[in-house]
């Protein structure tokens, strides 16, 4: 605007100066020269007000920004304070809680060494379940309330997988129970392997109660699954893939796009919010479990469940491993596999078990990125994951089966995916897609879908 009035006003100095030039030299007259300078004076009293009304309302604006400004100021410094208070509150009511909870367990305890009839012992278990459900519920808040401040830090220390967690999903189990739901959990490991891993445990711990909380919460009927995949190891670190599958109300394919960026609890589908509390803690869980170096993936199904999962390289502890056993490759000739995965920790899970049956392997992180490979490359078998970015399974098999190549080669595609329901299983048949294959990949299954399309001669 300033700039605007000093062109104006050097515009009209300008002016003046030609009508004087011209007075004097008498080419207009007395009347004419003062009809102009009348005109020029009414021209600059309207632009003078116009650039005066602007600059009053900008001041004006500006004064109201700069009161704006001031008063979030100050209700961010209120919000701050209350914050603060309701985390000290938090952490005291916390600490309340815990308290009598533990007097309560170490109570039960020693009443469980002393003479119990069959019935009081029952009694007595359901007591000691019950008050480990609740404290589990309370450190839940507490932790979770830490983890989205940002308050992380590894504590790495050797941990006993199968013998920590079996003691979580004992209490995760009479959860389910109370909402007459099935309960399972396994854990899938070679024989020979016989060590512990560096981990940090209690992280490990609240992401899978938070999604065997949620998996509980949003399931009406059925089941509660719970696999925890330790059967592949690489060098001096073990590739652990933890899967927590439910038979409950699922998500639309757009829900499970959005779900990790979704504020915990706050979800737009009428269906979840029949369910307080929903969604808790898959955000608190994708933190951590990328705090903790892996990626926290979804598969879902309306009204047929959902599979969270995610894989966690942790490094071996030296001291207890067993001699471990020369296994032979299945495949004796050379074998060549694409393998489409989005999920990097997926990707050296397949490549260890491939390698392991003496197949070459190539990685696709995309249908788009598959198809592209299939085209320049020659293969002997794909591996396709159902669910990847820009283009899923079921549209790069599509694709490949209309390429030359295929019309010569047929190439056995097999789909991999952790949601294994029938329909999806189904579904991949009417894709073109040859056998499905589960996740966790069991090596047995993998071993017999090598041989049963293999044209190499395997050990078998």
């Amino acid at each position: 605007m300033k700039k605007k009035l000093s062109f104006f006003i050097f515009i009209s100095i300008a002016v003046i100066l030609i009508i004087g030039y011209a007075f004097l030299d008498k080419k207009i007259y007395t009347k004419s020269a003062a009809a102009f300078l009348f005109i020029l004076a009414i021209v600059q009293v309207f632009v003078l007000q116009f650039f005066l009304r602007n600059q009053l309302r900008n001041d004006v604006i500006k004064a109201n920004l700069r009161l704006r400004v001031d008063e979030l100021k100050e209700s961010l410094d209120s919000a701050e304070e209350l914050a603060s208070h309701k985390s000290i509150y938090l952490s005291n009511m916390s600490y309340e809680i815990r308290t009598p909870l533990n007097t309560v367990l170490g109570m039960l305890n020693m009443l469980k060494q002393t003479a119990l009839n069959g019935d009081q012992t029952a009694q007595v278990e359901i007591a000691e379940y019950s008050s480990k459900h609740l404290l589990q519920l309370v450190n839940m808040i507490t932790y979770n309330a830490e983890a989205n401040k940002g308050n992380l830090e590894l504590n790495l220390k050797s941990i006993d997988l199968k013998t920590d967690l079996s003691k979580l999903f004992k209490v995760l189990e009479y959860q389910a129970w109370e909402k007459s739901l099935e309960f399972e959990y396994k854990f899938l490991s070679e024989e020979k392997d016989n060590f512990l891993v560096i981990g940090d445990t209690a992280k490990i711990q609240q992401v899978l109660i938070n999604l065997v909380n949620n998996a509980i919460k949003f399931t009406n009927a059925g089941k509660i699954s719970i696999i925890v995949d330790q059967s592949v190891g690489i060098d001096n670190d073990q590739i652990i893939t933890f899967y927590i599958k439910d038979t409950g109300v699922g998500m639309k394919p757009e829900e499970v796009k959005q779900v990790f960026n979704i504020p915990d609890g706050v979800y737009s589908n009428s269906i979840l919010k029949d369910y307080r509390g929903g969604g808790m803690g898959i955000s608190i869980s994708q933190k951590l479990v990328e705090f903790m170096g892996g990626e926290l993936k979804l598969e879902s199904k309306e009204n047929e469940g959902s599979t969270f999962y995610f894989s966690l390289q942790l490094k071996k502890t030296f001291n207890l491993k067993a001699v471990q056993e020369i296994e032979k490759p299945i495949l004796s000739d050379k074998f060549n596999v694409l393998v489409a995965e989005d999920n990097r920790m997926n990707q050296k899970v397949i490549k260890f078990l491939l390698e392991r049956q003496g197949a070459d392997c190539t990685f696709a992180k995309n249908g788009l990125e598959a198809v592209d490979l299939y085209k320049i490359l020659d293969f002997d078998m794909v591996f396709m994951d159902i669910y990847m970015p820009n283009m899923d399974g079921y549209e790069a098999t599509k694709f490949i089966k209309e390429t030359d190549k295929y019309l010569v080669n047929k190439t056995p595609i097999i789909g991999v995916s952790a949601s294994a329901f029938e329909k999806d299983i189904e579904k991949a048949k009417h894709a073109g897609i040859d056998d499905f294959l589960a996740k966790p990949i069991e090596v047995k299954k993998l071993k017999n879908l090598l041989v049963k399309f293999s044209k190499t001669k395997t050990s078998a």
